[in-house]
């Protein structure tokens, strides 16, 4: 059975850095579209990065500088390098998988099929 599990949320102070990891098992397909989402108080689920099957990233614009996305496939794990972090970066981080293969942006939530059940990142100014 197909799993994300995330971690490397932290509390941390504006302008510091973190690393979210998230480890992947149980799929069977040699490798995945997998992207980064997150999600406010009360805001929606928003996309943060993604790397496609190229592994091509691509990047909300409000991260676009700050955040870098990589996949390693040999230890099935997808990081999420945050630097310059903001108040505004607080939430709860996602990583997510889609079955099938897809080449170029994709931030849709409903795009993907598979998702970890989240850590939370808080930003402190």
């Amino acid at each position: 059975q197909e799993q994300l599990v995330e971690s490397g949320g932290d509390s941390v102070q504006a302008g510091g850095s973190l690393t979210l990891s998230c480890a992947a098992s149980g799929f069977t397909s040699r490798r995945n579209v997998m992207a980064w989402f997150r999600q406010g108080p009360a805001k929606e689920r928003e996309g943060v990065a993604s790397i496609d099957y190229s592994l091509i990233p691509y990047y909300a614009d409000s991260v676009k500088g700050r955040f870098t996305i990589s996949q390693d496939n040999a230890k099935n794990t997808l990081h999420l390098q945050m630097n310059s972090l903001k108040p505004e970066d607080t939430a709860m981080y996602y990583c997510a998988a889609r079955r099938d293969p897809h080449f170029g942006a994709l931030l849709s939530p409903g795009a993907y099929n598979y998702w970890g059940q989240g850590t939370q990142v808080t930003v402190s100014s």
